[in-house]
C-alpha cells in the first residue's frame, strides 16, 4: 500500500500536536509552569505546521473526496463537518487558551485551558478517522476542489 505523502505528514504533525497537548496537561498538574508554557507552544507550532502543509495542499493540489462505498458516505461526510467543526472551534480556542496563558490572565486560560484540550484531542482523534478512511481502509476518490470533495457535487 503506498500513501500519499503531504497527508500523512500533516496528519503526523497533529497527532504530534495533540501528544504534545496531553503531555503540557500532565506538566501544569505537576505545577511545572515554565515546562508547561514551552510545550503548549509546540503544541502550538505542530498545529500550525499541519495546518499549513493542509492549506498549501488545499490551494495548490487540491482535496481527496470520499472513494469508499457509496452507500456509506453520508455518514462520512457527515462525520467529516463534525471534524471540520471541531477543529475550527479548537483552533479559535487554542489560540485564546495560548493568549490568556501568555498574558497571565490564568483566571480564563485555567477554565479555557482543560476545555480546550479535550476539543483537541478529539480534533486529532477524529481528524486520523478521517485520514484512515480516505488512504487506508479504503482508496481515496478524485483528488479535486474542497467543496466538491465534501459535498460531492
Amino acid at each position: 500500500m503506498s500513501l500519499p505523502v503531504l497527508p500523512t505528514i500533516s496528519t503526523s504533525f497533529i497527532v504530534l500536536s495533540a501528544i504534545t497537548v496531553a503531555i503540557g496537561w500532565g506538566q501544569i498538574k505537576q505545577r511545572k509552569i515554565e515546562a508547561h508554557r514551552k510545550t503548549m507552544f509546540l503544541a502550538a507550532i505542530f498545529a500550525i505546521v499541519f495546518f499549513t502543509i493542509y492549506a498549501t495542499r488545499t490551494v495548490f493540489i487540491g482535496n481527496t473526496s470520499f472513494g469508499g462505498p457509496h452507500s456509506i458516505k453520508i455518514f462520512y461526510t457527515i462525520f467529516l463537518v463534525f471534524h471540520i467543526t471541531l477543529a475550527t472551534v479548537g483552533a479559535v480556542m487554542g489560540i485564546i487558551s495560548l493568549w490568556t496563558g501568555y498574558k497571565n490572565r490564568l483566571s480564563i486560560h485555567r477554565k479555557l485551558g482543560p476545555v480546550t484540550s479535550i476539543i483537541w484531542f478529539f480534533t486529532a482523534i477524529t481528524g486520523v478517522a478521517v485520514y484512515l478512511l480516505l488512504y487506508v481502509f479504503y482508496k481515496g476518490g478524485e483528488t479535486t476542489s474542497l467543496i466538491k470533495a465534501i459535498l460531492g457535487f
